[in-house]
């Protein structure tokens, strides 16, 4: 093992008041987070950017930093009296701000000082969607699909008396990159929209507590190896009235996934997969007729093939566009045409590119996000279209993160490291010089907290993983200490970060503080940001690479001399709860005691998207779902392990814990169990605060 140490303290250790578990849960509210500019954002077509205070919105110029206008919240009052404070913004432009009001989007003219046009909506309406144009609206009312207009509020695109056919929400539970179901054409003129049938989905129950008596409600989850949903795509045309739907054939119940418009709204690109995961075809269709025009390329691995980014047309072309892909090991941008021509590949780096920001004022570079060549960092750069060139934007160590002003030249840029609680600046892109506009104090000065520092190791094949441990306040390396590991441990999850207390939460520096503890946090292999190898090397075998990863972890920490080797516990949720119970009990004696939370416990129970990208499906990957089930180890136990689970859980369904403590029962096996009723995957709000001290209460009492 080769340890690399990088010690940057987040702050001072010797401090004098004391905060509590309460304190991290509310945080928020009680100051202990830093602070930063309010709803910071561009105005749209200008190079004007507003913030937000308590009385009023100021814009300012970017260039010269000159306020340019302020709207007090006693001037909206004055034609929105029914305001009590100033509402949260869905868009700002030279003239105008919206905002929902009383069922609606309304517009404040705030050069005219008068109200503009506003469009109202349905009573319970969802998944609400305001075209570029702002003359139409987009909404869902249980499973059919609306529109409105300034002048009627309800218009239906879809009436199927079907619940098993929803319309405009998400499908595919919001796996690849998929956060809505509602897409207008850039003009405005069509609005397209995902259409799920789960008529070959199973129902799982869910009991709804708080009725009396208790009451059933049934939840479409499609597990690994069952029946999934078959997808569609809707096409209103609004001048017309009319729907149609491209010429799909999902029967085979591959996925439907990154829609995308064509600049001039005649065709429409999507990155279609097989239920496999493993094939992606990105197809174009005609609008006009919905047929199929051709297939522009395809992507094959071995593993998995996972989209989460739709085409990203260039300034002024309806053919050329880029396109995210991990063919060559890590996330970068491809150059193609809509003729099937690869052009080229734009960026050939060996880090993550992670987002298109947009172009800069001439439309000669792109500007993205990406990890630069630390993957627990994020900065932005621009790349030159032609050369493939790119510079560094962000030049300070950390995680950026940046709005680009709708002419290109500009950058919000926010960010934070692990000795910098938050900073706002101004970047320009051509020349690359910043204006700070704000710096936060530290929030958490005078308290007593537990220190912060980076830690490398090496795996057996000499594969870095980047690791986070926070020690004592007043830490005495003559004294012994127990551990508590905080897992995750799976895809699309990164614990340790170059962010403000190195990604930790709140609960983590106070607790070490409060009980004398070390907190310890790996990413093993199979977490993201590090490259596709790094990824993929769970497929079909979940919890085999991630729990050596792990245990290098608890080797570094048996090595430190002010270690207590014997009190090491670990704790978890969702995937952290699938390794913390799969650490405890198939390395028994490793660990005293083991916390998990909603875990997953036997993946034939969970969901197919998901789990069949990792898994493949339990008749394809037999051994692999037996390897992985942690019901098959329950007789390994030593020590105390407590599992907790929300009752109406519909991520990972209560069935996974009742099958574990099932088997337990029947071995003999004493393992403690306890339900937040009504709680869903994780528990919000002040419940939060009693699951925190549940949790670590038992590792306390226990990890001795």
């Amino acid at each position: 093992m080769i340890l690399c140490v990088s010690f940057i303290l987040f702050q001072s250790v010797a401090q004098q008041k004391e905060l509590t578990l309460e304190d991290s849960v509310l945080g928020y509210y009680k100051g202990l987070y830093p602070k930063s500019l309010s709803s910071l954002q561009w105005v749209k077509n200008t190079e004007t950017y507003l913030q937000k205070t308590e009385e009023a919105y100021t814009i300012t110029n970017a260039q010269t930093q000159q306020l340019v206008n302020t709207i007090s919240l006693n001037e909206l009052q004055q034609v929105f009296p029914q305001l009590t404070r100033l509402p949260y913004l869905k868009g700002i432009t030279a003239t105008q701000l919206r905002f929902t009001l009383n069922g609606g989007i309304v517009s404040y003219n705030y050069q005219s000082k008068k109200q503009g046009t506003s469009i109202f909506y349905a009573d319970k309406a969802e998944n609400i969607v305001l075209n570029d144009a702002a003359s139409h609206i987009a909404y869902t009312l249980e499973n059919n699909l609306y529109i409105a207009t300034s002048s009627d509020k309800k218009i239906a695109v879809t009436t199927i008396n079907d619940k098993n056919i929803v319309s405009g929400q998400t499908i595919h539970r919001s796996e690849f990159g998929i956060s809505g179901g509602i897409f207008w054409s850039p003009k405005g003129n069509y609005l397209a929209f995902y259409q799920k049938d789960e008529t070959n989905v199973s129902n799982y129950p869910l009991v709804d507590v708080t009725t009396y008596p208790a009451t059933l409600k049934n939840v479409k989850y499609p597990m690994a190896g069952q029946g999934s949903e078959q997808a569609k795509i809707g096409i209103y045309n609004v001048a017309t009235g009319n729907v149609s739907y491209l010429d799909i054939d999902t029967t085979d119940e591959h996925y439907l996934t990154n829609l995308t418009w064509s600049p001039d709204e005649k065709q429409l690109f999507l990155a279609e997969i097989n239920r496999g995961q493993n094939h992606v075809w990105f197809n174009s269709y005609d609008v006009a007729s919905g047929n199929k025009i051709k297939t522009l390329f395809e992507e094959t691995e071995d593993t998995w093939a996972e989209p989460e980014h739709p085409a990203t047309f260039l300034p002024n072309s309806t053919s050329d566009f880029l396109w995210f892909s991990e063919r060559d090991g890590f996330m970068n941008l491809y150059h193609y045409t809509t003729d099937e021509t690869l052009v080229k590949q734009l960026t050939n780096f060996n880090w993550v590119v992670q987002d298109i920001l947009g172009f800069d004022a001439k439309g000669k570079h792109v500007i993205i996000t990406g990890t630069g060549t630390d993957g627990r960092e994020k900065h932005t750069f621009k790349i030159n279209l032609k050369s493939g060139k790119s510079t560094q934007l962000t030049t300070v160590a950390g995680t950026h993160r940046t709005q680009l002003s709708s002419n290109g030249a500009y950058l919000i840029d926010s960010y934070s490291n692990i000795s910098t609680p938050k900073i706002s600046q101004i970047i320009r892109v051509k020349k690359g010089t910043k204006t700070e506009l704000f710096k936060a104090e530290n929030p958490l000065k005078g308290y007593k907290l537990g220190s912060s520092e980076f830690i490398d190791l090496k795996t057996k094949k000499g594969i870095t993983l980047h690791a986070r441990i926070t020690k004592p306040a007043n830490f005495d390396p003559s004294k012994k200490y127990p551990v508590l590991i905080y897992v995750y441990g799976g895809p699309h999850a990164q614990m340790v970060t170059n962010t403000w207390m190195a990604g930790a939460s709140l609960w983590m520096p106070i607790f070490t503080a409060n009980q004398d503890y070390i907190v310890f946090t790996l990413d093993n292999r199979g977490s993201k940001n590090r490259g596709f190898a790094f990824e993929n090397v769970i497929h079909r075998n979940v919890g085999v690479h991630e729990i050596e990863d792990q245990l290098t972890g608890v080797d570094y920490l048996k090595s430190l001399p002010y270690v207590d080797a014997n009190r090491i516990a670990v704790n978890g949720w969702s995937y952290g709860g699938f390794m913390s119970t799969s650490l405890m009990l198939r390395h028994p004696g490793v660990f005293t005691t083991a916390v998990a939370g909603g875990p997953v416990i036997d993946w034939k129970y969970y969901e197919v998207m998901y789990g069949e990208r990792y898994m493949d499906t339990p008749q394809e990957n037999p051994e692999g779902y037996k390897k992985a089930h942690v019901t098959n180890y329950i007789k390994n136990l030593e020590g105390k392990m407590l599992i907790i689970h929300g009752s109406v859980d519909p991520v990972v369904v209560p069935q996974h814990s009742m099958s574990l403590l099932q088997k337990s029962v029947k071995e003999g096996i004493q393992v403690d169990f306890f339900t937040y009723p009504m709680h869903e995957h994780n528990v919000r709000g002040r419940d939060r605060v009693h699951l925190m001290n549940k949790m670590l209460d038992y590792v306390v009492l226990n990890n001795k």
